[in-house]
């Protein structure tokens, strides 16, 4: 499985490395921040869903 992190901020090469190497060393640590990510893309995809009303 591949991940791809994205940063917000510029980062410096020593602190990718550092943030990839927690990644790898702590699974648990990934799970936890997929499922964050999963949880927020499923709030932005449901409030940008039209909704079903009767147009009257």
């Amino acid at each position: 499985m591949y991940f791809v992190i994205s940063a917000s901020r510029l980062m410096k090469a020593s602190e990718v490395r550092k943030l990839c190497a927690e990644f790898r060393n702590d699974p648990a640590l990934l799970l936890a921040l997929e499922l964050t990510v999963k949880q927020e893309w499923y709030k932005r995809k449901m409030a940008s869903a039209p909704t079903l009303a009767i147009a009257q």
